[in-house]
């Protein structure tokens, strides 16, 4: 009778016990069950993802993200690293509703054990569906509420997901150190290789780093606590464990897509570029593949050229400060920036000197103000007075032009005074079309802005400021017909799911879905007329052939260009072509200051004919397309007569627009002139 009544009592007790806990369930899933935030959308969970920047030939340049991660498809995940994070941190995880009851006992007992002094570890009873909850909906508080909600948008994950897509949520979303978030990335920060490929050794490490994902010091005593783990659950055996903890780790110092220093200016301008077309989050976040215009082997010949220039002054240097320069190198006709270094060393400053440093541009404006002549109807041959002249400054002061030679020529003829840069003839010039025409054509093809003020005869001279990039592009428009073109940067963006952007980004080129060229369609009327371009470019190929640009000369290649020195030499300019690629050099301290004795804009020209070398060695030797209706003549090159009536001295060829000819014999030449030059500047 009493045992009946004991297990009666015994049984009450059970009963009560069971009924309570049940009602304590259900009133605290009544009382925060409805306050948990919608997991649903997780069934089309698209974790942020870096954005990759890719060269022309299809290499990694750079990663742009927040959180680096790249997302791994649970089918595409080795069994050994599933395998690895289930036994370390879930063994239950195949089998439990969510929570781990038996894990909950089993870390209780443990803990205890430990505290009474036992040697056994401190654990926890999260199972891997509790920390998806926690990663993606809650705080990382330690309070009761927070394990109470945890559990129970737990238990309605798993009613809702299969396993293998919770698995793929959290080895995708968890915290690896070192900014690498998910297997995927870290696979890449720790071994430089995709997580298809990693050993059974490297699997253990990385499913040893949820604990502690920024200490190391314990790697390997971490990594084979999970070979111990995976050997007691069956999934290796201890013949594998044990050559697998022999394996040495050789964990890289972490893999940031290691971009060399040569493309660093470049990244930074796209970068910025699409940071303010697109926005932060979707530029960091939305694991973008960016395919950029840059060639590697161009960019790493351009930074190569300036570097060797560059240190060889600062070496003969060593008291001033370091001297900076730039180079930028593009295609012609459509604007595609295929090398392009802004300063010695990003690392050092990051200030891009090919787009940001807006300088005085010496005579590498010229041939702007000669062109403005050109379509008023002066020939190459028109004779200029190069002779002593006398200006008035806007103080009332007088000024008098000098040659960089120092030397007077009397008449020369247009030709020969751009090809050796002389300044003399070029002020009579420019006080013969106009201040405001000369300047005009310099706005008009975007080497100069459009609301410049006090324009005046120095502004022609080359006074005025502007980037290398807008000087470049300005020259494009001499050889691709006269057209306006942008610097492109990037080819095209595709979003993670390989979608290529279209015209909705309207500052990104786009290309056709089989990923050919887009063809250019030019907005825009033609700057100049065919025949002045044609005659400009002969006259700047004669520049690097018998003028002041000998130094850019590329042998076996034509090539055509113009020099730039400003006032005491504290700026050196080349900018010089082919008919498929540009490329300008600026040379000058960030703060102002002369090169001193023996520098020019020489330095910049080898610069230019260093980097062309390589660009064009694989390349056939174009000349320059001639528009119609052009006559060729042979004249003398310092008389513009013709070559039968002066056949002295060096005899060119010449080209010339209906209605023009060589000049008559020197008996009666004429001449553009003036005594004294008046107007304010």
């Amino acid at each position: 009778m009493k045992f009946k009544k004991f297990l009666r009592i015994l049984f009450n007790i059970f009963f009560w016990g069971f009924t309570a806990a049940i009602a304590g369930l259900a009133a605290l899933v009544f009382i925060y069950g409805n306050d948990l935030p919608d997991y649903k959308n997780l069934a089309t969970y698209a974790p942020p993802v870096a954005t990759r920047l890719y060269a022309s030939d299809g290499s990694l340049l750079i990663e742009y993200a927040e959180e680096r991660r790249v997302f791994i498809d649970y089918d595409d995940m080795p069994q050994q690293l599933i395998n690895a994070f289930v036994a370390a941190e879930d063994q239950n995880f195949w089998t439990h509703p969510g929570i781990d009851i038996q894990g909950i006992m089993r870390a209780a007992t443990n803990n205890v054990m430990r505290m009474m002094g036992f040697n056994t570890r401190f654990s926890g009873a999260s199972t891997i569906t509790q920390q998806v909850a926690k990663n993606f909906f809650l705080s990382s508080e330690r309070t009761m509420s927070r394990k109470i909600k945890e559990a129970i948008l737990a238990l309605r994950l798993e009613r809702t997901f299969s396993k293998q897509h919770i698995l793929t949520l959290y080895l995708n979303h968890i915290f690896l150190g070192a900014r690498a978030y998910g297997v995927g990335s870290a696979a890449l920060m720790y071994f430089n290789k995709p997580v298809s490929e990693l050993s059974l050794a490297q699997c253990a490490f990385l499913a040893s780093l949820p604990k502690a994902p920024n200490n190391r010091d314990h790697a390997i005593e971490r990594r084979n606590y999970v070979l111990r783990r995976m050997v007691e659950e069956g999934y290796i055996t201890q013949a594998q464990a044990d050559v697998a903890a022999a394996e040495e780790l050789n964990i890289n110092s972490g893999f940031t897509a290691q971009m060399e220093e040569d493309f660093q200016y470049f990244a930074e301008e796209v970068r910025r570029q699409l940071l303010n077309a697109l926005g932060r989050e979707v530029l960091y976040n939305q694991g973008l593949y960016i395919k950029t215009t840059i060639n590697p082997e161009m960019q790493r010949a351009a930074a190569a050229a300036l570097a060797k220039e560059l240190d060889a002054y600062n070496a003969n240097h060593p008291d001033d400060p370091k001297l900076q320069g730039a180079i930028i190198a593009m295609n012609p006709h459509t604007g595609r920036v295929l090398a392009m270094t802004g300063g010695r060393s990003f690392s050092d400053s990051s200030f891009n000197r090919a787009t940001q440093a807006y300088r005085q541009v010496g005579s590498t404006i010229k041939p702007f103000v000669y062109l403005a002549a050109l379509e008023r109807g002066y020939g190459p041959q028109t004779l200029l007075l190069d002779a002593p002249i006398v200006g008035i400054r806007e103080d009332l002061s007088e000024w008098k032009p000098e040659n960089y030679d120092k030397k007077f020529l009397g008449d020369v003829p247009l030709r020969l005074s751009l090809e050796t840069s002389r300044n003399v003839p070029t002020v009579r010039l420019v006080q013969s079309i106009g201040e405001q025409e000369a300047i005009e054509a310099a706005q008009r093809f975007g080497v100069y802005p459009w609301d410049m003020k006090n324009i005046n005869l120095s502004m022609a001279l080359g006074s005025g400021e502007t980037t290398l990039e807008k000087l470049v592009l300005g020259y494009s428009a001499l050889i691709n017909g006269g057209r306006h073109i942008d610097s492109r940067f990037v080819d095209y963006v595709a979003d993670r799911y390989g979608r290529v952007m279209t015209e909705e980004e309207p500052e990104l080129l786009t290309w056709s879905p089989d990923m050919q060229p887009p063809k250019i369609e030019y907005m825009s009327e033609p700057l100049s007329d065919p025949q002045s371009l044609y005659q400009m470019v002969s006259i700047l190929q004669g520049a690097v052939e018998r003028g002041t640009g000998k130094q850019a000369r590329v042998p076996g290649h034509t090539i055509a260009g113009k020099t730039g020195t400003t006032n005491d030499v504290k700026d050196v300019w080349f900018v010089g072509f082919s008919k498929n690629l540009i490329a300008g050099v600026y040379l000058g301290y960030d703060t102002p200051k002369s090169l001193g004795r023996g520098a020019g804009s020489h330095m910049a020209a080898r610069v230019f004919a260093d980097f062309m070398r390589t660009a064009l060695a694989n390349e056939k030797n174009q000349p320059f397309s001639v528009p119609n209706g052009l006559t060729f003549m042979r004249v003398n090159r310092r008389s513009g007569v013709a070559a039968s009536s002066d056949p002295s001295g060096t005899i060119i060829t010449e080209a010339f627009k209906p209605g023009q000819a060589p000049n008559p014999a020197p008996s009666v030449k004429q001449s553009v002139s003036d005594a004294v030059v008046g107007g304010v500047f």
